[in-house]
Order: C-alpha cells, then sequence, then structure tokens
C-alpha cells in the first residue's frame, strides 16, 4: 500500500520541467528534420539519380529500405546501450555530424556501388539520432505531457519529407540531383555542432515514480534485449509498429517516382504541391494524434494502440484511390488521407513503450523498437514495392507501380488486427495490474 501511494505521488518542485523544454524539443526536432531529410532525398530524387546512374526499381527499393536498414536498425542497439551510460546529448551531436557527412558523399557516388556505401553510412549515423532524443524528451516533459511533446518531435518526418521534396526537388530542377545533397549534409554538420554547445543532458527518471537516485541500476546490453522481448506487450508494440511502418515507407519512397512516372508530375509540380501535401498531411496527422493520445490515453492505457487500429482501417480506401487515380491531381488529393492517418502509431507507440521502462533503459528500449520497426518497415517495405514493381512489368508496363501499391493494400489490414491484439494485451495487463492493486491493499 505504501508502494502504491509513492508511486502516485507527484513529482517535487526539483524536478519540475526545465524551463528551456521548448528550445530543447524544437532543436531535437530539427535534427530529425534533418535526420529525416538525408534519408529521404534518394527516394525525393529517385527519378534523375535513375536516369543518371541507370538502376532499377528493386535496386532502388534496396537501397532506399534494405540495406540502409541493415547498418541503422542494428548499430542503434548498441549506440543505444552505450548512450544510456553516457552523454545522450554527446551521442546526438556525433551522429549528426556522421550521417551529415555520409549524406555529402552520396552526392559524390558516380556509381550504384559507390551510392550504396554512402547509404549504409548514412545508416550508420542515424542510429545514434532518434533514440537518444526519445530519451531526452521523457526526461524533460512530465508523463501527462510526453504524448503531445513526442507528437511534435515525431513532426520531424513530414517537415523533413516535406523540406526534402521542395528543397531537393528544386535545386535538383535548377542545377543537378547532386547539389541537395551537398547543400543538406553541410547544414547538417553545423547544427551538429549546434546541439553540443545548447542542449543541456536531462537528469534521467526526473518525472519518474521514484527519483533517478533510487532508481533500479542499468541493466546489462543482454539483459536489455532479454527483458525488452520477453515483454509480451512491448514485443507486440514493435510488431505493430513495425507493420505499420511497412506501409509508410513502402509508399513514400516510391510515392514521387509514382507521380511522375505515372500520374505525370514534374520536378517542378513535385516540389509545390506534393511538398505541401506530405508537410500538412503528415504533420497533422501525426501533432493531432499526439494530443488524442494525450486526451484519451489517460482514461483508457489502450488507446495507445485502438487509436492507430482504426487510422489504418479508416486511410486503406483512400489509398487504394490514390493508386488507381488517372491524374496526379486526384491522385495527390486522395493520398492526402492516408498522408494524415498512416503515422498515428508513431507518437502513440514511441510514448507508450517510454512509459513502460525504467529510466535508464529508455534509449535501449527506444533503439530495440526503432530495430523492429525499421527493420520491416524500412528494410522490407520499400524493398517489397520495388520489386513487386519489377515482376509487374512485363505485365503492366508503366503502370507496374500501381500493381506495386496494390499488392502492398493488405498490410493496412495486417497493421491494423496487430495493433487490435496490442490494445487487448494492453487492457489484460491494466485489469491483472488493478486487480493485484485491489488485492494487495485488502491484504
Amino acid at each position: 500500500m505504501d508502494t502504491i501511494e509513492l508511486q502516485d505521488r507527484p513529482a517535487p518542485a526539483a524536478r519540475r520541467a526545465p524551463g528551456n523544454r521548448g528550445l530543447v524539443l524544437g532543436m531535437l526536432c530539427f535534427v530529425y528534420v534533418l535526420n529525416f531529410l538525408d534519408r529521404q532525398l534518394v527516394s525525393i530524387l529517385a527519378k534523375p539519380i535513375q536516369d543518371s546512374l541507370q538502376i532499377s526499381d528493386s535496386q532502388l527499393g534496396r537501397i532506399t529500405g534494405f540495406y540502409f536498414a541493415l547498418f541503422y536498425c542494428f548499430i542503434a542497439i548498441p549506440v543505444g546501450w552505450l548512450a544510456d551510460r553516457t552523454n545522450r546529448v554527446k551521442t546526438l551531436s556525433i551522429a549528426c555530424g556522421l550521417w551529415s557527412a555520409a549524406t555529402a558523399a552520396c552526392g559524390m557516388a558516380a556509381t550504384y556501388g559507390q551510392l550504396v556505401v554512402a547509404r549504409m553510412a548514412v545508416g550508420v549515423g542515424e542510429a545514434g539520432g532518434v533514440p537518444p532524443s526519445y530519451a531526452i524528451i521523457s526526461d524533460t516533459y512530465p508523463r501527462d505531457q510526453r504524448g503531445t511533446a513526442m507528437g511534435i518531435f515525431n513532426l520531424g518526418p513530414p517537415l523533413g519529407s516535406a523540406l526534402g521534396v521542395a528543397f531537393g526537388a528544386s535545386l535538383a530542377a535548377a542545377y543537378d540531383w547532386r547539389i541537395p545533397f551537398y547543400v543538406v549534409g553541410a547544414i547538417g554538420v553545423l547544427t551538429a555542432v549546434i546541439v553540443y554547445l545548447v542542449i543541456p543532458e536531462p537528469e534521467r527518471g526526473r518525472f519518474d515514480p521514484a527519483p533517478a537516485s533510487a532508481a533500479a541500476p542499468a541493466q546489462s546490453f543482454g539483459s536489455a534485449i532479454r527483458s525488452f522481448f520477453g515483454n509480451r506487450v512491448l514485443a507486440v508494440a514493435a510488431l505493430a509498429s513495425g507493420a505499420a511502418n511497412f506501409i509508410t515507407y513502402g509508399l513514400s519512397n516510391f510515392a514521387t517516382l509514382f507521380l511522375m512516372r505515372e500520374k505525370g508530375m514534374t520536378l517542378e509540380d513535385v516540389a509545390i504541391w506534393y511538398a505541401l501535401a506530405v508537410g500538412l498531411g503528415m504533420g497533422t496527422g501525426i501533432f493531432v494524434a499526439g494530443r488524442l493520445i494525450d486526451r484519451f490515453a489517460v482514461k483508457n492505457k489502450a488507446a495507445y494502440a485502438s487509436i492507430p487500429a482504426l487510422s489504418l482501417l479508416l486511410a486503406l480506401p483512400f489509398f487504394l484511390g490514390f493508386a488507381a487515380a488517372d491524374r496526379w491531381e486526384v491522385a495527390l488529393a486522395l493520398l492526402f488521407v492516408p498522408l494524415f492517418l498512416n503515422s498515428f502509431f508513431l507518437p502513440a507507440t514511441v510514448t507508450f513503450v517510454q512509459g513502460e521502462v525504467d529510466p535508464g533503459a529508455r534509449v535501449i528500449s527506444g533503439a530495440l523498437l526503432l530495430l523492429v520497426m525499421n527493420l520491416i518497415g524500412l528494410g522490407l517495405g520499400p524493398t517489397f514495392v520495388g520489386m513487386a514493381s519489377d515482376y509487374f512489368r512485363p505485365q503492366y508496363g508503366e503502370h507496374a507501380l500501381r500493381m506495386a501499391y496494390y499488392a502492398l493494400a493488405p498490410m493496412y489490414l495486417v497493421g491494423a488486427l496487430l495493433f487490435v491484439w496490442l490494445a487487448r494485451l494492453i487492457s489484460n495487463s491494466e485489469t491483472g495490474q488493478a486487480a493485484a492493486s485491489t488485492l494487495g491493499k485488502q491484504t
């Protein structure tokens, strides 16, 4: 009974949020914008890169998916474990500098093999970007504000994609496809220095039930991995997020190529209209998801899973309409709805996992979540769509990518079912904890 009362006790004044937390969140979000912008440049500039280096859809799918994810996902685990024991801000700063330099190297590639090596180097650097940021935010914002904070932070992907489309496509149309890689890489290196100088390292466990000094000692590397995957709820959360990410990357990594090749868009059209659709659609979707989570998950923890499940079901018919539309204007209007709904899972799952683990295991837990999420989504999603497009090409010609998108559509149902399963597991876990608490009070 005493333990329960301690856990319900509000945080003391000494552990309240720092006054500069808005600056911290803004800087972290900007770094995530660069992280995603660098990651998406190859997809955004797919058409001119294909024309220049003579690569197929399958090769494009592997370089934007599997090859990148192979390093990005697995390097994130030891980096996350190390960051939990060292300075998370320094880890983030070094990672930002590495992936930015590698992005500039992508612009120097003269062959497909050189581009593959440069992309792998980008993945190595980006492995140290997001997990430390999750932990910094969790120790900067209290529990009842983390959903919104994570939602704002996760504006990085839509803003990065939108800026990448507008900025990258405009520079490529005016000069050459290599120029955006040089410019974005230079901006990233400068940002890495600013992060090191501006962002303070927050106290671990600042807003958790017990002070950080009373928290359990940090887990070993192997123990942290076993603890995460041994928890059925966390494992299913990662799997469901992977299925949703399969859709997100499978769609987005070929969207500009699809709109240009099959719908008749030009780079100039892409720089304006697709950039607006991505920025407004994904951006508002992720922010709204964060607000919904803060509102409903406090009353019912299963909302962390039921909200993403519903969003995927609602997005499916609009995705099919996008693939089938004959004109790019109609296709883009229909695509706006999936762009809005597809990423609801991201702030929901991240916030849920960060709240379920010990403060000393937040970075490694975020890295393990991203391992599953991106190995399935980033590693397999674009790879699947690219291979499907090449498979359908002999029969469907220039409409092969449309058929590949039709083949992607069932993943919406798979993802929704996995999130329904997760919602039931969370509900059952909450019921069991409530029963144990009642029993403890009676005894």
